[in-house]
Order: structure tokens, then sequence, then C-alpha cells
């Protein structure tokens, strides 16, 4: 309605500007302004234009209006049928909201209460926290305190225990520096005596020269007599070469006899001192009985010449197994068995024997040992030479080839692993061990033992060796080499073994330290350069020696 009248409006405005044009034509046709009257005649077709057009408008619009208001009288007409429905809608809804209202507080208050529980939970909870806050620091305190106790009392045992320690490693630096100047004494001394043995030696030499020139002179003498007075050179000169042997040997039985004697004695004097310590746990009767025994023994060995074929008084007690002709001889020995009591064999007063079974063993003197049978005497004979051939061979270096068919071994009978036993960055007064395992690589069994190691290393180096017997092929044994420098200078040699097939020998090596200095680059090359350019290169020198120096 409003586009209507405003249209209504536009359309009376074009109406009154038509006339008016109208009119302004009809004077200037009067006035015979020819350009005027067209000019304001486009003017007055251009309103007529936009006239119609604002009426074609305002018969839409009345159109469009009375349908609408058509269209309104009908909704009002329908919405008069829904206002009962629309106010039952209202009274719905404000009980609704009223409904919401009463949750609302209800909510609330359960909301209220659960913040009060909480509110309760919480300090409740910030009060035990509270007290167990207090209980972890006086813990803590009290830890603390304790703490601070033992790290006093651990202070002041490990001044304790550091003084002690460097108390102990002061003796023992002391101690080392003692044993280190004895040794260098030690090596000094044998150095002196090596050469003044090696003087001796050399003399000894010349004796031996001069009486074998002298012996061969007294055998040219001994032929001229003995042909002169017409007699068998060679039966004479046999005779009196025995001669001469029998006189060392008796001079060698002498000795041993005399060796063997201050021996016994020696150790008769061990046993006294044994007897006396033992003599003072036991009561006076058992010592009275220990002591006269003791006595005779003394007597026996010492008086009786018999006595000295045994090194030990052990071995005397046990000789009840000699010949029958010596029965009556052995008869004090029979004495002192049939004498000593239960008392005397429960005290053990003579120490350990030298063959171990003999005091054990309850032994008939007077019986006489049964024959054996002359085919295991043969056995026990036959094995008997056997075995010393063997050593002989060992011994002389008589070895045989080790027959395996179609095969023959070449090159050395045991591999050692590492080949080469090397001790290298030693420091003097420390010991080095090393152990190494022999591999018998020959076709069948071999033996292995040691013969020795190089001169040059004797001071210096020490092996353990345990001869493992027989080996077959493929087994290994093992072998400790220590080694204890007391100079600082590099040594070379070997360990040297002896197989069935030949012997062989593990090379030593003992290096000092050094300082081995290299560079990473043989050759600077900074390459093309532009004049006034800078390049620097970087080059690494390093020492991979144990042995740090100075360069420049």
């Amino acid at each position: 309605s409003d586009t209507l009248s405003a249209c209504r409006l536009r359309s009376k405005m074009l109406a009154k500007q038509l006339d008016h044009v109208d009119m302004e034509i009809e004077r200037e046709e009067e006035a015979g302004n020819v350009a005027a009257v067209s000019r304001l005649q486009a003017m007055s077709s251009r309103l007529c234009t936009e006239l119609e057009r604002e009426k074609e408008l305002e018969l839409r619009l009345a159109l469009t209006l009375k349908e609408n208001l058509i269209e309104l009288w009908k909704i009002e007409t329908e919405q008069g049928k829904y206002d009962l429905l629309h106010e039952q809608l209202q009274k719905d809804e404000e009980e609704l909201q009223m409904q919401y209202q009463e949750e609302r507080k209800v909510r609330i208050w359960k909301e209220k209460i659960t913040a009060l529980q909480a509110e309760g939970t919480r300090r409740t909870r910030e009060k035990r926290w509270e007290k167990a806050q207090r209980e972890c620091e006086e813990r803590n305190k009290k830890l603390l305190e304790d703490a601070k106790k033992n790290h006093e009392k651990a202070v002041c045992f490990l001044k304790q225990s550091m003084a002690r320690i460097h108390e102990k490693n002061a003796k023992e630096e002391v101690k080392a520096q003692e044993h280190m100047e004895r040794r260098i004494q030690a090596v000094l001394s044998l150095k002196t005596s090596i050469t003044s043995n090696r003087e001796r030696l050399q003399t000894l030499q010349i004796l031996n020269k001069a009486k074998a020139l002298e012996a061969k002179k007294e055998d040219m003498k001994m032929r001229e007599a003995i042909l002169a007075k017409g007699g068998n050179v060679i039966r004479e000169i046999f005779l009196h070469k025995r001669q001469q042997e029998q006189e060392k040997k008796k001079e060698a039985f002498r000795e041993l006899q005399k060796s063997r004697k201050m021996e016994i004695v020696s150790r008769i004097l061990q046993e006294q001192a044994s007897i006396h310590k033992q003599t003072k746990r036991q009561s006076p009767t058992k010592a009275i009985k220990a002591r006269v025994i003791f006595i005779y023994i003394l007597k026996t060995c010492v008086l009786s010449p018999k006595s000295w074929h045994s090194p030990s008084v052990c071995s005397l007690a046990g000789e009840g197994t000699a010949p029958q002709g010596e029965s009556s001889e052995n008869r004090p020995q029979d004495v002192l068995w049939e004498s000593g009591d239960e008392d005397t064999e429960k005290d053990k007063t003579l120490l350990v024997p030298e063959f171990p079974g003999l005091w054990s063993q309850e032994y008939d003197l007077h019986k006489v040992p049964k024959a054996e049978d002359p085919t295991l005497l043969t056995i026990k004979a036959m094995r008997k030479q056997m075995a010393e051939k063997k050593m002989e061979e060992l011994q002389t270096g008589i070895l045989h080839k080790q027959p395996v068919p179609a095969q023959e071994r070449k090159g050395c009978a045991f591999h050692s692993k590492p080949s080469c036993i090397h001790f290298k960055d030693f420091d003097v007064g420390q010991i080095y061990k090393k152990k190494i395992v022999l591999t018998n690589a020959s076709y069948s069994v071999n033996y292995c033992r040691l013969v020795g190691i190089s001169e040059c290393l004797k001071d210096f180096i020490s092996v353990h060796f345990d001869p493992p017997g027989k080996m077959s092929s493929g087994m290994s044994c093992e072998f400790l080499v220590t080694f204890k420098p007391m100079i600082n200078k590099g040594l070379e040699g070997a360990v040297m073994f002896m197989a069935q097939t030949g012997s062989f020998s593990v090379p030593l090596k003992c290096t000092v330290k050094t300082c081995i200095l290299a560079l990473d680059k043989e050759l600077i090359d900074f390459g093309s350069l532009v004049v006034g350019e800078t390049i620097s290169r970087t080059i690494s020198l390093t020492n991979s020696g144990a042995l740090g120096t100075r360069f420049k």
C-alpha cells in the first residue's frame, strides 16, 4: 500500500510536469524558437513514457494489494480457529517453565550439598597432607641426622682405613724397593759370578788338559815299563784303570755316607724338636717312652754303619723286607716295632714317613715274600727295558719319524697359540703372566717336555710346565710364562721343547715402551689459489706408542 501511494504520487507529479512542458511548447512555438521546441518535445515524450510506466506499475501494485488483502483475511479467519490451541500452548509453556525452575532449584540444592561435601573432603585431605608432610619432614630430619652421624663415623673409619692403607702402601713400597735393590744386587752378583765362573772354567779346562797330558805321559811310561818287563800291556792297563775306578767309587761312596749321615742327624734333630713339643701336651709316661725310643733310634742310626743306606729315620723303620742274612743286624728295628704300644702309634711321634703307606700297613718282618710267576717277572722286565730305552732316546735326541699310512708329517710337531710370546710396553718391577697353548699337530701320539729357555732370559723369565705325558693328535696342553723385568731393556729369545719327532721352540720377545709418532698426511696440497687468498690445512700428529714424548 505504501509503494502504491508513492507510485500514485509520482504519476501526479509527472502529469503536472507534462502540463507545464505543453505550456512551454506553445509559448516557444509562438516565439518561433525551433531548437527549444524540439528539446521540449523530446522531454514531453520522455515524460509520457514514464507516466505510462508508472500507471502500469500502479495497476500491478493495486492488483497485488488486493490479492494480499484477500490472503490476510483468509489467515485471520484461520487464526481464529487456532486461538484455543495457542492459549493451551502458552499454559503448557508456563507449566514447563515452572517445572524447569523447580528442577533448577533442586539441582542447585544438590550442587550446594556436593560442594559442601567436596569442601569437607578437601579439608580432610589437606589435613592429612599436612600431617603426612609434617611426618615426612620429621622423618627427613631424622634421616639427615642419622646420615650426618653415619657420615661422621664413615669419615672417621675412612681416615683410619686410609691411614692404614697409606702405611701399608708405604711399607709395600719400601719392601718393593728393598726387594728390587736385592734383585739388582743379585743380578750384579750373578753377572760377576758368571764372569768368575767362566774364568774358573777356563782355568779348569787348562788344568784338565794338563792332567790329560800327564796321564798320557804316565800311560806311555807304564807301557814302556811293562814292555821292558815283557808283560801283557793291554791287560795291565785294563787292570790299572779298573783299580782307579774302584778307588773313585769308594771315595764317592764315603762322601755319600758322610752326606747321608749328616742328613740323618739333621732329621733326627728335627724330630727331637717335634717330640719335645708334643711331650708338653702328653702325659709324663708317654714322654719318657718317646724319649727312650728316640735315644734308641739315635744310637742305632749313628753307631750302626748299615743304617746309612736309608735317607730317613722312617725308611729305617720300614726296612723289614731286607734279606734273611741281615735279620740279625736288623734286630734293633724289630725291637723298636715291638716296643711301641698303641699310645705311641696314636701320637705319631715320628712325623710323616718318606714312603707313604709303610706306617699304616701291618707288616710281618719275618715273613718271606712269595715267589712271583716267572712270566709276570719277564713282562715287568721287558716293560722296564722299553721305558729305559724310550727315556734314553729322548735324552740323547735319537728320534724317529711318525709312520702314518700314505702320510708323513713335515715341519714342527706342535703349534703354539699365540705363535710368539710377546711382552710389550712393560714396567720395571711389575710381574706379567701369559698362558700359552701347545697343540699336537702331528698324525700320531706324541710326547713333549721342556728343555729350557735362552741364556739371556733366565734372569727374568720363568716357565711353569707340567708334562702331560702321551698326547693324541689334536690334543693340547698349557704352560705359564712369568716375566719379571728388572732392567728397562728389550729382550729376545725362545722357550725350547723336545718332542718325539724333534726339538722345537716358541719365540719370546720383550719390548720396552716406545713413542711412535706418525702424521696423517705425507703431502700438504693447497690446490689452486687466488692472489691475496688465505687457506689453512690441519695436520694430525699421533703417538701410537706407550711412551709419552715432547715434539717441536
